[in-house]
Formats: structure tokens, C-alpha cells, sequence
């Protein structure tokens, strides 16, 4: 394995090459505009793979992968002349999808847009289920309810306790006193 920033160096001077290469023309007339987007190669520098996108119809995307397949030879040949490796790696031609991706995404973003103004319409018209304010605030007690007249609340201010439940079970016979 070698060293990553030398792989991606020779990727770069790869794409380079195919670039220019394909400037200059192929003599295939099925060839159309071709535009070279990425190029990755393995990290042992012997394969490369060629990401490439063709500006036109799904008839010319076919006829171009057809002239690129058939001038892989040409391409790899070009690449061993101008690179300083001792092997030259062996070449694919990947079409990119990222027009189609590019177009996925921008129906996603379309209809979220249209979700959105939905939400909003919704949000709108929208009224609480319940009070507007649901959280609990705190008892507001009238000031004669709490205290007598010096101020002071008493214990008949106070709410009775409800009695303790009788105890059950084994524990109700350890809490009665022993009936002789």
C-alpha cells in the first residue's frame, strides 16, 4: 500500500491526462461532450477508475460509453507515456451519476417546499387543543381563607389528613397489640 497523498496525485495527473487526451480528440464519431469529474485509483496505483459525464441525450450517454470503452487501450497507453510509475495502471470509464442525482435532489427540494407551505397553511389555521397556556402554575390562595384575623394560619385552617389505611397481611398482625 502506498502512500494515499501519492495515490491521489497520480489521480489527479491521471485526469489530467484523459482531459487533455480527449481535447485533442478521439476519431470516433460516437464520442460526445465528455467532461472527466473524478478519478480514483486503488491504493496498490494499479487501477484507476475514470468518472466521466456526457452533456446530452440518454442516446448519446450510450454511444459515448461505447467510444470510451473502445478507447480504453489508447487512453491507458497515453496515461503509461506520460506518468513517472513503474506500471501503468489499467483504466475504467465509469459513467457519473450525478446528473441524475443532481436532478433527485432537486425534486426532494421541491417537494419539501411544498410540504413546508402545507405545514405553514396548517399552522395558520390552526387553534390549541386544550388551553393556550397548558403548563400548571401555581394555587393563588385568597388571603382570608389562609389566616385568621392577627395573620396567623391555625391548624383549623388546615385541611384534614385522611386516615392511614389499617394495615394487611402479615405485617397487620405484628402492628395489633397481643389479645390476651
Amino acid at each position: 500500500m502506498v502512500d494515499p497523498a501519492r495515490a491521489r496525485k497520480m489521480a489527479d495527473r491521471i485526469k489530467v491526462i484523459v482531459a487533455k487526451r480527449l481535447e485533442r480528440g478521439i476519431r470516433d464519431p460516437r464520442l460526445g461532450f465528455v467532461t472527466i469529474t473524478d478519478v480514483k485509483v486503488t491504493g496498490d496505483l494499479q487501477h484507476a477508475s475514470v468518472f466521466y459525464t456526457v452533456y446530452g441525450s440518454e442516446d448519446e450517454r450510450k454511444d459515448s460509453a461505447a467510444a470510451l470503452k473502445a478507447a480504453t487501450g489508447m487512453m491507458r497507453s497515453e496515461v503509461g507515456k506520460n506518468i513517472t510509475a513503474r506500471l501503468t495502471p489499467s483504466i475504467e470509464f465509469i459513467a457519473d451519476a450525478i446528473p441524475e442525482n443532481a436532478a433527485l435532489i432537486d425534486d426532494l427540494l421541491r417537494e419539501a417546499r411544498e410540504r413546508d407551505t402545507q405545514v405553514g397553511e396548517m399552522a395558520r389555521t390552526a387553534v390549541y387543543a386544550g388551553d393556550e397556556d397548558p403548563y400548571v402554575k401555581p394555587r393563588e390562595y385568597a388571603e382570608d381563607d389562609d389566616a385568621d384575623e392577627d395573620g396567623v394560619a391555625t391548624e383549623a385552617d388546615e385541611p384534614e389528613a385522611a386516615p392511614a389505611p389499617a394495615p394487611t397481611g402479615r405485617h397487620a398482625a405484628a402492628t395489633e397489640p397481643d389479645a390476651q
